[in-house]
Protein backbone atom coordinates (compact mmCIF):
# COMPACT_ATOMS: atom_id res chain seq x y z
CA UNK A 1 0.00 0.00 0.00
CA UNK A 2 2.93 2.35 0.63
CA UNK A 3 4.02 1.80 -2.99
CA UNK A 4 0.53 2.75 -4.15
CA UNK A 5 0.83 6.12 -2.44
CA UNK A 6 4.31 6.70 -3.86
CA UNK A 7 3.07 5.93 -7.36
CA UNK A 8 0.25 8.43 -6.92
CA UNK A 9 2.74 11.08 -5.85
CA UNK A 10 4.74 10.41 -9.00
CA UNK A 11 1.69 10.48 -11.25
CA UNK A 12 0.71 13.82 -9.80
CA UNK A 13 4.23 15.20 -10.43
CA UNK A 14 4.84 15.85 -6.73
CA UNK A 15 8.13 13.95 -7.07
CA UNK A 16 10.54 13.38 -9.90
CA UNK A 17 10.70 15.69 -12.93
CA UNK A 18 8.14 18.46 -12.60
CA UNK A 19 5.93 19.96 -15.28
CA UNK A 20 7.34 22.87 -17.26
CA UNK A 21 4.53 25.34 -16.48
CA UNK A 22 1.54 25.93 -14.25
CA UNK A 23 -0.79 25.50 -17.21
CA UNK A 24 0.77 22.11 -17.99
CA UNK A 25 0.19 21.02 -14.38
CA UNK A 26 -3.47 22.00 -14.43
CA UNK A 27 -4.03 20.44 -17.84
CA UNK A 28 -2.40 17.20 -16.71
CA UNK A 29 -4.42 16.96 -13.48
CA UNK A 30 -7.54 18.02 -15.46
CA UNK A 31 -8.99 19.77 -12.40
CA UNK A 32 -7.40 21.05 -9.18
CA UNK A 33 -9.71 21.62 -6.23
CA UNK A 34 -9.70 25.35 -5.54
CA UNK A 35 -12.25 26.58 -3.03
CA UNK A 36 -9.16 27.82 -1.15
CA UNK A 37 -7.44 29.77 -3.92
CA UNK A 38 -4.07 30.39 -2.16
CA UNK A 39 -3.83 26.67 -1.41
CA UNK A 40 -4.67 25.77 -5.01
CA UNK A 41 -1.98 28.13 -6.30
CA UNK A 42 0.51 26.43 -3.98
CA UNK A 43 -0.59 22.94 -5.04
CA UNK A 44 0.07 23.80 -8.68
CA UNK A 45 3.36 25.54 -7.92
CA UNK A 46 4.64 22.48 -6.03
CA UNK A 47 4.19 20.42 -9.21
CA UNK A 48 5.91 22.95 -11.49
CA UNK A 49 9.65 23.21 -12.12
CA UNK A 50 10.77 26.27 -10.19
CA UNK A 51 7.11 27.00 -9.57
CA UNK A 52 5.74 30.03 -7.78
CA UNK A 53 2.23 31.07 -6.85
CA UNK A 54 2.77 34.22 -8.89
CA UNK A 55 3.31 32.09 -12.00
CA UNK A 56 0.01 30.31 -11.43
CA UNK A 57 -1.75 33.66 -11.02
CA UNK A 58 -0.11 34.79 -14.26
CA UNK A 59 -1.65 31.75 -16.01
CA UNK A 60 -5.06 32.87 -14.73
CA UNK A 61 -4.46 36.43 -15.89
CA UNK A 62 -3.35 35.18 -19.32
CA UNK A 63 -6.53 33.16 -19.79
CA UNK A 64 -4.66 29.83 -19.89
CA UNK A 65 -6.23 28.59 -16.64
CA UNK A 66 -9.67 29.43 -15.24
CA UNK A 67 -11.48 28.80 -11.98
CA UNK A 68 -15.04 27.58 -11.96
CA UNK A 69 -17.41 24.85 -10.77
CA UNK A 70 -16.81 22.14 -13.42
CA UNK A 71 -17.81 19.15 -11.27
CA UNK A 72 -19.47 18.23 -7.98
CA UNK A 73 -20.57 21.86 -7.58
CA UNK A 74 -17.09 22.64 -6.24
CA UNK A 75 -14.54 25.24 -7.33
CA UNK A 76 -11.60 23.91 -9.34
CA UNK A 77 -8.80 25.24 -11.52
CA UNK A 78 -8.97 23.86 -15.06
CA UNK A 79 -7.23 24.57 -18.35
CA UNK A 80 -9.34 27.20 -20.08
CA UNK A 81 -10.09 25.16 -23.20
CA UNK A 82 -11.30 22.22 -21.07
CA UNK A 83 -13.96 24.04 -19.07
CA UNK A 84 -16.74 24.05 -21.72
CA UNK A 85 -16.63 20.32 -22.48
CA UNK A 86 -16.31 19.46 -18.80
CA UNK A 87 -19.39 21.53 -17.98
CA UNK A 88 -21.33 19.89 -20.81
CA UNK A 89 -20.39 16.46 -19.49
CA UNK A 90 -20.56 16.96 -15.72
CA UNK A 91 -22.88 19.88 -14.95
CA UNK A 92 -26.27 18.30 -15.82
CA UNK A 93 -26.29 15.96 -12.80
CA UNK A 94 -25.38 18.85 -10.48
CA UNK A 95 -27.91 21.22 -12.03
CA UNK A 96 -30.65 18.61 -11.71
CA UNK A 97 -30.54 19.07 -7.96
CA UNK A 98 -30.30 22.87 -8.05
CA UNK A 99 -34.05 23.56 -8.12
CA UNK A 100 -34.42 22.31 -4.57
CA UNK A 101 -31.52 24.45 -3.42
CA UNK A 102 -33.03 27.53 -5.08
CA UNK A 103 -36.30 26.94 -3.24
CA UNK A 104 -34.39 26.62 0.02
CA UNK A 105 -32.61 29.96 -0.38
CA UNK A 106 -35.73 31.67 -1.75
CA UNK A 107 -35.04 32.14 -5.46
CA UNK A 108 -37.41 31.57 -8.37
CA UNK A 109 -36.69 30.47 -11.93
CA UNK A 110 -37.52 34.04 -12.96
CA UNK A 111 -34.84 35.36 -10.58
CA UNK A 112 -32.26 33.05 -12.11
CA UNK A 113 -33.22 34.00 -15.66
CA UNK A 114 -33.04 37.70 -14.80
CA UNK A 115 -29.63 37.22 -13.19
CA UNK A 116 -28.35 35.72 -16.43
CA UNK A 117 -29.64 38.69 -18.44
CA UNK A 118 -28.05 41.21 -16.07
CA UNK A 119 -24.72 39.40 -15.88
CA UNK A 120 -24.49 39.09 -19.66
CA UNK A 121 -25.23 42.77 -20.14
CA UNK A 122 -22.69 43.78 -17.49
CA UNK A 123 -19.86 41.59 -18.81
CA UNK A 124 -20.34 41.66 -22.59
CA UNK A 125 -17.50 43.36 -24.43
CA UNK A 126 -14.70 42.36 -22.09
CA UNK A 127 -16.33 43.36 -18.82
CA UNK A 128 -14.77 42.16 -15.58
CA UNK A 129 -16.44 42.25 -12.19
CA UNK A 130 -15.35 40.92 -8.81
CA UNK A 131 -17.73 38.89 -6.69
CA UNK A 132 -19.00 41.87 -4.69
CA UNK A 133 -19.35 44.00 -7.80
CA UNK A 134 -21.28 41.36 -9.73
CA UNK A 135 -23.64 40.72 -6.82
CA UNK A 136 -24.11 44.49 -6.58
CA UNK A 137 -24.96 44.69 -10.28
CA UNK A 138 -27.58 41.96 -9.85
CA UNK A 139 -29.08 43.66 -6.79
CA UNK A 140 -29.23 47.02 -8.59
CA UNK A 141 -31.49 45.41 -11.20
CA UNK A 142 -33.85 43.99 -8.60
CA UNK A 143 -32.47 40.44 -8.40
CA UNK A 144 -32.60 39.13 -4.79
CA UNK A 145 -29.02 38.62 -3.54
CA UNK A 146 -29.26 38.75 0.26
CA UNK A 147 -28.28 35.80 2.44
CA UNK A 148 -27.18 32.81 0.36
CA UNK A 149 -28.95 34.04 -2.76
CA UNK A 150 -25.99 35.96 -4.15
CA UNK A 151 -23.58 33.04 -3.91
CA UNK A 152 -26.13 30.65 -5.41
CA UNK A 153 -26.62 32.95 -8.39
CA UNK A 154 -22.87 33.29 -9.00
CA UNK A 155 -22.57 29.51 -8.83
CA UNK A 156 -25.51 29.05 -11.21
CA UNK A 157 -24.16 31.53 -13.76
CA UNK A 158 -20.83 29.68 -13.86
CA UNK A 159 -22.31 26.18 -13.66
CA UNK A 160 -24.48 26.86 -16.71
CA UNK A 161 -21.47 28.10 -18.69
CA UNK A 162 -22.27 31.81 -18.83
CA UNK A 163 -19.38 33.02 -16.66
CA UNK A 164 -16.13 31.86 -15.12
CA UNK A 165 -13.47 33.29 -12.82
CA UNK A 166 -10.46 34.38 -14.80
CA UNK A 167 -8.13 37.35 -14.30
CA UNK A 168 -7.15 38.78 -10.93
CA UNK A 169 -7.18 42.35 -9.71
CA UNK A 170 -5.63 43.26 -6.35
CA UNK A 171 -5.83 39.60 -5.38
CA UNK A 172 -9.53 39.30 -6.23
CA UNK A 173 -10.59 37.12 -9.13
CA UNK A 174 -12.85 38.70 -11.71
CA UNK A 175 -15.92 37.15 -13.31
CA UNK A 176 -15.91 37.24 -17.11
CA UNK A 177 -18.11 35.82 -19.86
CA UNK A 178 -16.88 32.30 -20.59
CA UNK A 179 -17.52 32.58 -24.32
CA UNK A 180 -15.38 35.73 -24.51
CA UNK A 181 -12.61 34.62 -22.13
CA UNK A 182 -12.25 31.19 -23.78
CA UNK A 183 -12.63 31.93 -27.50
CA UNK A 184 -11.28 28.55 -28.66
CA UNK A 185 -12.92 25.88 -26.46
CA UNK A 186 -12.60 22.17 -27.08
CA UNK A 187 -15.85 20.46 -28.01
CA UNK A 188 -16.18 16.72 -27.43
CA UNK A 189 -18.98 14.26 -28.04
CA UNK A 190 -20.16 12.52 -24.87
CA UNK A 191 -18.34 9.19 -25.39
CA UNK A 192 -15.19 11.05 -26.43
CA UNK A 193 -15.44 13.25 -23.34
CA UNK A 194 -15.86 10.24 -21.05
CA UNK A 195 -12.80 8.65 -22.62
CA UNK A 196 -10.79 11.85 -22.31
CA UNK A 197 -11.73 12.26 -18.65
CA UNK A 198 -10.87 8.65 -17.83
CA UNK A 199 -7.53 8.78 -19.64
CA UNK A 200 -6.46 12.01 -18.01
CA UNK A 201 -7.67 11.13 -14.53
CA UNK A 202 -6.02 7.70 -14.40
CA UNK A 203 -2.85 9.06 -16.05
CA UNK A 204 -2.48 11.91 -13.55
CA UNK A 205 -3.91 10.28 -10.41
CA UNK A 206 -3.32 6.57 -10.91
CA UNK A 207 -3.07 3.96 -9.66
CA UNK A 208 -6.75 4.64 -9.02
CA UNK A 209 -10.01 2.74 -9.27
CA UNK A 210 -13.34 3.17 -11.01
CA UNK A 211 -14.81 4.19 -7.63
CA UNK A 212 -12.13 6.85 -7.27
CA UNK A 213 -13.10 8.48 -10.57
CA UNK A 214 -16.81 8.15 -9.78
CA UNK A 215 -16.28 10.12 -6.59
CA UNK A 216 -13.80 12.61 -8.06
CA UNK A 217 -15.91 13.63 -11.04
CA UNK A 218 -19.40 12.96 -9.71
CA UNK A 219 -20.14 10.50 -12.51
CA UNK A 220 -22.13 7.28 -12.52
CA UNK A 221 -20.27 3.95 -12.50
CA UNK A 222 -21.58 3.12 -15.97
CA UNK A 223 -20.19 6.40 -17.31
CA UNK A 224 -16.74 5.74 -15.87
CA UNK A 225 -16.75 2.23 -17.30
CA UNK A 226 -17.74 3.64 -20.70
CA UNK A 227 -14.84 6.08 -20.50
CA UNK A 228 -12.48 3.33 -19.43
CA UNK A 229 -13.53 1.25 -22.44
CA UNK A 230 -12.20 4.08 -24.62
CA UNK A 231 -9.11 4.91 -22.55
CA UNK A 232 -8.15 1.45 -21.31
CA UNK A 233 -5.80 0.50 -24.19
CA UNK A 234 -3.58 3.48 -23.28
CA UNK A 235 -3.48 2.65 -19.57
CA UNK A 236 -1.85 -0.04 -17.46
CA UNK A 237 -3.95 -2.31 -15.27
CA UNK A 238 -2.69 -3.01 -11.76
CA UNK A 239 -4.34 -5.24 -9.15
CA UNK A 240 -3.74 -4.18 -5.54
CA UNK A 241 -5.16 -6.36 -2.75
CA UNK A 242 -7.61 -7.85 -5.23
CA UNK A 243 -8.83 -4.46 -6.48
CA UNK A 244 -8.36 -3.31 -10.07
CA UNK A 245 -6.45 -0.04 -10.50
CA UNK A 246 -5.46 1.89 -13.63
CA UNK A 247 -2.49 4.18 -14.29
CA UNK A 248 -0.22 5.69 -16.91
CA UNK A 249 2.35 3.07 -18.00
CA UNK A 250 5.05 5.73 -17.51
CA UNK A 251 4.26 6.32 -13.82
CA UNK A 252 6.69 3.70 -12.42
CA UNK A 253 9.51 5.33 -14.40
CA UNK A 254 8.50 8.74 -12.99
CA UNK A 255 8.64 7.27 -9.49
CA UNK A 256 12.01 5.69 -10.21
CA UNK A 257 13.40 9.12 -11.08
CA UNK A 258 12.05 10.59 -7.85
CA UNK A 259 12.02 7.71 -5.37
CA UNK A 260 14.43 9.32 -2.91
CA UNK A 261 12.27 12.43 -2.89
CA UNK A 262 9.10 10.35 -2.54
CA UNK A 263 10.54 8.60 0.51
CA UNK A 264 11.36 11.95 2.09
CA UNK A 265 9.10 14.75 3.36
CA UNK A 266 6.54 16.85 1.48
CA UNK A 267 4.37 19.65 2.81
CA UNK A 268 1.02 20.04 1.08
CA UNK A 269 -1.65 22.73 1.46
CA UNK A 270 -5.18 21.86 2.47
CA UNK A 271 -7.43 20.41 -0.25
CA UNK A 272 -4.45 19.03 -2.19
CA UNK A 273 -5.26 16.45 -4.87
CA UNK A 274 -3.08 13.79 -3.23
CA UNK A 275 -5.61 13.70 -0.41
CA UNK A 276 -8.84 14.79 -2.12
CA UNK A 277 -8.39 13.08 -5.47
CA UNK A 278 -9.66 9.64 -4.39
CA UNK A 279 -12.65 7.91 -2.85
CA UNK A 280 -10.21 5.66 -0.98
CA UNK A 281 -7.23 7.62 0.29
CA UNK A 282 -6.25 5.12 3.00
CA UNK A 283 -2.91 4.30 1.35
CA UNK A 284 -1.85 7.91 2.00
CA UNK A 285 -4.00 8.91 4.99
CA UNK A 286 -3.97 6.38 7.85
CA UNK A 287 -7.69 5.82 8.61
CA UNK A 288 -7.05 6.23 12.34
CA UNK A 289 -6.01 9.84 11.72
CA UNK A 290 -8.49 10.82 9.00
CA UNK A 291 -10.46 12.99 11.43
CA UNK A 292 -7.32 14.99 12.19
CA UNK A 293 -7.26 16.16 8.58
CA UNK A 294 -10.98 16.92 8.40
CA UNK A 295 -12.00 17.67 12.00
CA UNK A 296 -15.58 16.65 12.63
CA UNK A 297 -16.05 15.83 8.96
CA UNK A 298 -16.71 19.52 8.31
CA UNK A 299 -15.33 19.43 4.77
CA UNK A 300 -12.41 21.72 5.60
CA UNK A 301 -9.23 19.80 4.76
CA UNK A 302 -6.14 20.88 6.70
CA UNK A 303 -2.62 21.17 5.31
CA UNK A 304 -0.63 17.94 5.64
CA UNK A 305 2.94 16.73 6.11
CA UNK A 306 3.77 13.57 4.17
CA UNK A 307 6.70 11.23 4.93
CA UNK A 308 7.42 8.26 2.69
CA UNK A 309 3.97 8.50 1.16
CA UNK A 310 2.10 8.64 4.48
CA UNK A 311 0.46 11.69 6.04
CA UNK A 312 2.14 11.97 9.44
CA UNK A 313 0.97 15.39 10.63
CA UNK A 314 -1.12 18.44 9.90
CA UNK A 315 0.39 21.91 9.91
CA UNK A 316 -0.26 25.61 9.67
CA UNK A 317 1.81 28.74 9.42
CA UNK A 318 3.15 29.67 12.85
CA UNK A 319 1.87 32.66 14.71
CA UNK A 320 5.21 33.68 16.17
CA UNK A 321 8.74 34.22 14.89
CA UNK A 322 10.16 31.49 17.11
CA UNK A 323 8.36 28.76 15.18
CA UNK A 324 7.45 29.64 11.56
CA UNK A 325 5.46 26.41 11.19
CA UNK A 326 3.15 24.85 13.75
CA UNK A 327 3.16 21.07 13.35
CA UNK A 328 0.66 18.66 14.90
CA UNK A 329 2.21 15.18 14.49
CA UNK A 330 0.07 12.03 14.67
CA UNK A 331 2.87 10.42 16.69
CA UNK A 332 6.49 10.99 17.61
CA UNK A 333 8.54 11.98 14.56
CA UNK A 334 12.30 11.35 14.27
CA UNK A 335 14.59 14.41 14.44
CA UNK A 336 15.58 14.05 10.78
CA UNK A 337 11.93 14.19 9.71
CA UNK A 338 11.36 17.31 11.84
CA UNK A 339 14.40 18.95 10.27
CA UNK A 340 13.11 18.07 6.82
CA UNK A 341 9.72 19.63 7.69
CA UNK A 342 11.44 22.91 8.54
CA UNK A 343 13.46 22.78 5.34
CA UNK A 344 10.40 22.06 3.23
CA UNK A 345 8.48 24.87 4.88
CA UNK A 346 11.28 27.35 4.18
CA UNK A 347 11.22 26.29 0.50
CA UNK A 348 7.45 26.42 -0.03
CA UNK A 349 6.33 28.47 -3.04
Amino acid sequence: MDELSLLRMAAQRLVGPRAASATEVVRRLTAVQAQDLPGALQSVALRTAGGTRAAVTAALDAGEVVRSWPMRGTLHLVAAEDLPWMLELLAPRVLAGAAGRRATVGLTDADVARAGEVARAALTGGGRLGRTELIGALAAEGVPTDGQRGYHLLWWLAQTGLTCLGPTEDGDQQFVLLEEWVPAPRRLERDEALGELALRYFSSHGPATVKDLVRWAGLLVRDVKAGLAVAGPRLERLVVDGTEHWMDPATPEQLGAGRAEAEGVLLLPGFDELVLGYADRSCTVPPAFADRIVPGGNGMFRATAVHAGQVVAVWRTGRGKSRPIELEPFGELPPDVLRAVDQRYAALP
